[in-house]
């Protein structure tokens, strides 16, 4: 089997600082990979650099066989509105708060060719009935929604047009727990129904435990472990990965 995602050698520095640094791995076909470390361990720069969003300053990023760093940009942009999708950590970040509900799906479906109303509107009530939004909010706009809600509004905008490949930026953060929970159930029910191919950003080691199936430890911008995520959590080899776990432990 072929690599949906290869990683070598990255690299991204800010001046003296590390940003990340020999950064390897592949992404699998339907495999979902979380990246952990606290503050400033270069997690979020590394998900930058692989969404695009960020150039890295040296090594290789290859999409379905396809060279990212010498991908035009027309290209890349028509890439991340189809086969790619970016959840973030404030969901304002990831919709149009002006747009009705509906519309925030919808626009995502237009951008790949949909342009039949009736048909876009009630793939979008779809939508929100898979993301627990019941259909009569359909034109509301996403500043009448709880931090919750808006988040699954992200997560169906994101997934209405079948993407393969899905960045996820602490996709439950600033969330309270009970919401926490709901989400996680949610995404986790999502990915493995779609299939998806996913890399999941966060700090905290029960998202990745319930939906990673392998794990990436960063410090200092570099992995300082990896392996399946039932393995490096439950029997952590790194001292820092050991920190990790025993402050979770002990809360």
């Amino acid at each position: 089997m072929t690599p949906l995602f290869s990683v070598r050698g990255l690299e991204k520095r800010y001046g003296a600082r590390i940003g990340c640094t020999d950064v390897a791995f592949n992404l699998w076909p339907g495999e979902v990979l979380g990246i952990v470390g606290e503050s400033g361990s270069g997690k979020s720069t590394l998900l930058s650099c692989l969404a695009g969003h960020l150039r890295p300053d040296a090594g290789s990023i290859a999409y379905d066989g396809q060279d990212m760093l010498a991908m035009a940009e027309p290209a890349r942009r028509r890439l991340a509105r189809t086969e790619w999708a970016y959840v973030h950590q404030n969901p304002r970040d990831g919709l149009r708060l002006q747009v009705s509900a509906g519309g925030n799906v919808g626009e995502r479906l237009m951008a790949v060719g949909a342009r039949n109303y009736g048909q876009i509107r009630d793939t979008a009530i779809d939508w929100l009935g898979r993301v627990e939004i019941a259909a009569d909010r359909v034109d509301d706009r996403p500043s009448a929604f709880s931090g919750g809600m808006q988040q699954r509004l992200q997560i169906a905008r994101n997934l209405v047009t079948g993407p393969r490949l899905v960045f996820m930026d602490e996709p439950t953060g600033g969330l309270d727990v009970s919401v926490q929970a709901r989400l996680l159930d949610l995404l986790r029910g999502l990915v493995r129904r779609m299939g998806l191919s996913a890399i999941v950003v966060t700090h905290d080691l029960a998202v990745v435990r319930l939906l990673a199936d392998r794990l990436m430890v960063m410090k200092g911008g570099r992995v300082v472990e990896s392996g399946l995520t039932d393995q490096v959590l439950d029997d952590p080899q790194h001292g820092y990965t050991q920190l990790l776990v025993s402050s979770v432990l002990q809360v």
